[in-house]
C-alpha cells in the first residue's frame, strides 16, 4: 500500500471511528491535534470525561490486530500528548486514553469489523 492510500486509510478511519462514538453519545471537540511528538486522532467529550480516542486501521489477516498494535511505547506517546493538551485547554476534569481499532473485511454484512476499548492505560501503567 502506498503512501497516500495508507493516508486515505487512515482519514477514512477516523470519520468512521467520530461517526461511531458521536452515536455513542460523544461529542467531538478536535481532531487531528498536532503536538511535538504526536498527533491525537480524536478528542471528544463522553460526559464530563475528555476522551482522546487513537484509531488504527487494519485489514484482515496481519499479525497484530489494530488495537494490539498500540503498545507502551504508543501509549507513553499519547499521554505526553494528553497532557500537553490537558494543560492547554485548562482542562481540570478527568480524561483517559480510548482506541478504536477497525479490521476491514473483518464483517462481511459492514465490510469492517469494530473493537473499542475505553483507559487503554489500565493495566499499563
Amino acid at each position: 500500500m502506498d503512501r497516500k492510500s495508507k493516508k486515505d486509510l487512515g482519514r477514512w478511519g477516523e470519520d468512521l471511528a467520530a461517526s461511531i462514538v458521536s452515536r455513542m453519545g460523544y461529542e467531538i471537540l478536535m481532531r487531528n491535534v498536532t503536538f511535538r511528538g504526536g498527533e491525537l486522532d480524536i478528542v471528544a467529550l463522553d460526559g464530563d470525561e475528555l476522551v482522546i480516542l487513537e484509531v488504527r486501521v487494519r485489514t484482515k489477516g496481519k499479525v497484530q490486530s489494530p488495537t494490539e498494535s498500540v503498545g507502551p511505547r504508543k501509549v507513553k506517546r499519547l499521554l505526553r500528548a494528553g497532557s500537553l493538551l490537558v494543560e492547554r485547554l485548562e482542562w481540570d476534569g478527568p480524561w483517559r486514553l480510548d482506541v478504536m481499532g477497525i479490521t476491514l473485511g473483518g464483517d462481511v454484512a459492514k465490510g469492517y469489523a469494530c473493537e473499542y476499548i475505553k483507559d487503554i492505560t489500565l493495566g499499563m501503567i
